[in-house]
């Protein structure tokens, strides 16, 4: 049950907030080419000026090094977020200095204000305690609506916390909610997907899914580090050497319930042109890869997500960018979207395939932070969470 204070238990009327969004998207020729995020976080911030409050809004985008990149500016996000609430709102080139701390003192009650790229400084991956402090002079309450970075212990995230009260936003608390109930006390059968490429990534997370889950779905570049650790020979294949050992160990202790693609889409180069063939795990032609899941292990894979109580997916199941690499991660997608039970996908790259699919308001509970989800999901706490107030501190108002 989510335990820290929201924007719901504080005096909101004449306060000056600031608000750590996730504005993380991606540009295209300077605008924005997906705002799915803008929009998950436009209902903390219309309830913020509906009740009488002025917003500042804060976040990075990119990894821009503690530099000023133009082509990472949050100026036409700004833009494309006035476009989507049909109100001005105001944009100002630093998140800290003179020219912010002068735009911010002008706020008038309902009025908006973004903030330009936090990263742009060093000091907010340092989580530098006097950027820190500049950032909350800006503001008397702090708002962390920012899902996908709360497993970062940066300045604006978690370090302003220290020097105004911090309260949880509506998306904060919905990603919280969805997934911090539905791993406490999971419902069975449950069932888990993991994609991607890396198992170094995730060893945690897989382990912890071996303790919870009845059963773990593994496709993707991650697949084959197994399926080598298996005995199979995966020609040209991603394959993680270094996690070969862990990939065995892993396997010898999960068992039947690890469940491995039984056949493969295999390609003779990393291309969307490429020739392509369907194979099982143990005839990969020499000098060729696997690039999706087959047809086989799409019925299986399906069959097993059919009747789950819970599903918590994350990671497609192979190089879905190209469309000859698609089909797995879309078949999947379908599959989880009519299981009748509660159905999570975990940001990033599956939450992009569940849009794709046009399958988004057929999932219980779409993400908004890969890398979050799965620290949740591995049971780490997260700090831009726990920094926040507790609900049995005394009230606010």
């Amino acid at each position: 049950m989510f335990s820290k204070k929201t924007i719901r238990d504080v005096v909101l009327t004449g306060q000056r907030v600031l608000v750590r969004v996730d504005f993380n998207v991606p540009l295209d020729e300077g605008r924005v080419a997906d705002d799915t995020r803008l929009l998950a976080s436009i209902p903390t911030i219309k309830y913020l000026i509906e009740n009488g409050a002025s917003v500042i809004l804060c976040s990075h985008l990119g990894r821009p090094k503690g530099k000023i990149v133009p082509s990472l500016s949050l100026r036409p996000v700004a833009k494309r977020l006035s476009e989507l609430l049909g109100q001005n709102v105001g944009f100002v080139p630093d998140c800290i200095g003179p020219e912010a701390q002068a735009a911010a003192e002008r706020l008038q009650a309902g009025e908006i204000l973004v903030l330009e790229n936090t990263r742009f400084h060093p000091e907010e991956t340092a989580n530098d305690p006097a950027f820190a402090a500049e950032l909350a002079a800006l503001a008397g309450l702090f708002v962390n609506d920012a899902f996908g970075s709360a497993h970062r212990a940066h300045a604006s995230t978690e370090g302003v916390a220290h020097y105004l009260p911090a309260v949880a936003g509506f998306l904060m608390e919905k990603e919280l909610n969805y997934l911090g109930a539905a791993l406490e006390d999971p419902q069975h059968p449950y069932i888990a997907i993991l994609g991607g490429a890396k198992i170094s990534d995730k060893i945690g997370v897989v382990e912890r899914l071996l303790d919870q889950a009845d059963q773990l779905l593994i496709g993707g570049a991650m697949a084959n580090t197994f399926l080598a650790a298996a005995g199979n020979d995966m020609a040209d294949s991603l394959i993680e050497k270094e996690s070969l050992v862990l990939a065995k160990d892993l396997l010898k202790q999960a068992g039947p319930r690890l469940m491995l693609p039984v056949d493969l889409v295999v390609a003779d180069a990393f291309s969307e042109d490429a020739k392509i063939q369907t194979v099982t795990p143990d005839a990969v032609p020499d000098g060729w890869r696997a690039m999706d899941i087959g047809p086989k292990t799409i019925d299986v894979f399906s069959e097993a997500v059919k009747d789950a109580q819970l599903v918590v997916w994350n990671g497609p199941m192979g190089v879905f960018e190209f469309d000859p690499f698609a089909a797995g991660t879309n078949a999947l997608a379908e599959a989880v979207a009519k299981c009748r039970g509660t159905t999570i996908v975990g940001g990033g790259d599956s939450a992009a395939a569940i849009r794709q699919a046009g399958l988004t308001d057929q999932i219980d509970h779409v993400s908004t932070g890969g890398g979050a989800s799965l620290e949740l999901i591995e049971g780490k706490t997260l700090p831009g969470v726990d920094i926040l107030l507790d609900c049995d501190i005394g009230d606010l108002r």
